[in-house]
C-alpha cells in the first residue's frame, strides 16, 4: 500500500510507500497504477530519469509547454532534497503559489507533480540521487524555466550560494511567462 497525502496545492501529492523490511534491509513499491488511479491520478508514465547532484546544487524551476507538458513522480533514492512545485494553472486558486517538501532516502516519501506545474529541487545532503518518472518525453523546444530566486514566488531553498547551471541562470521571472505557456 501507499499513503497519499494532500498538500496545499490541489493535485500535488506526497506519497509514502509501505516499507517491507527485515534484517536484510527493505523493499518498497515506487509505482503501482491501481493505487494512483484510486486517487484520481490517471497519467501514464513514459520516461524515467535519474539525476545525481552534489550538496548545494539547485535544479529548476523547469516545465514543458503543451502538448509536451509533463507530470512527474519524484523520489530521492540516495541523500536528501528539497523538492518544489509551483502552480502555473492560470485558473487555479493557488496560481503562482508553491509547495515544498523534503524527500530523502530515509523517509522514502515521493512527490507527485501533475501537468501544469514548474518543478525544481535543491540538494541538502552531501550528494543526492533523484529518480523521477515523467508522463511525457523530454522535448527541447517546449522546455521552459522560471528563475529559482524569483522574488514574486519567494522560495527558501534552504541552501546558501546554490550551484545553478548556466542554462537555469537564464530562466525568466514568473511575471514574464508568456500567457500561452501557462496551463
Amino acid at each position: 500500500m501507499m499513503k497519499f497525502k494532500e498538500t496545499t496545492l490541489k493535485d500535488v501529492w506526497l506519497i509514502e510507500p509501505t516499507l517491507h523490511g527485515d534484517e536484510r534491509g527493505h523493499f518498497l513499491e515506487v509505482f503501482r497504477e491501481e493505487y494512483f488511479r484510486e486517487q484520481g491520478v490517471t497519467c501514464t508514465f513514459v520516461q524515467d530519469n535519474v539525476s545525481v547532484s552534489k550538496k548545494g546544487t539547485l535544479r529548476g524551476l523547469h516545465y514543458q509547454c503543451n502538448p509536451y507538458a509533463q507530470a512527474k513522480l519524484v523520489m530521492a533514492i540516495e541523500g536528501e532534497i528539497l523538492d518544489v512545485a509551483v502552480d502555473l494553472r492560470k485558473n487555479s486558486d493557488t496560481f503562482g503559489k508553491y509547495f515544498k517538501a523534503k524527500l530523502s532516502s530515509k523517509n522514502r516519501t515521493m512527490m507527485l507533480i501533475p501537468v501544469g506545474f514548474a518543478h525544481g529541487f535543491s540538494v541538502l545532503s552531501e550528494e543526492a540521487t533523484v529518480y523521477y518518472k515523467c508522463s511525457q518525453y523530454y522535448n527541447k523546444e517546449s522546455e521552459r524555466g522560471i528563475k529559482w530566486n524569483d522574488q514574486e514566488i519567494g522560495i527558501d531553498w534552504e541552501v546558501k550560494n546554490p550551484i545553478v547551471s548556466e542554462k537555469d541562470k537564464k530562466n525568466i521571472n514568473f511575471m514574464d511567462i508568456i500567457p500561452s505557456d501557462l496551463f
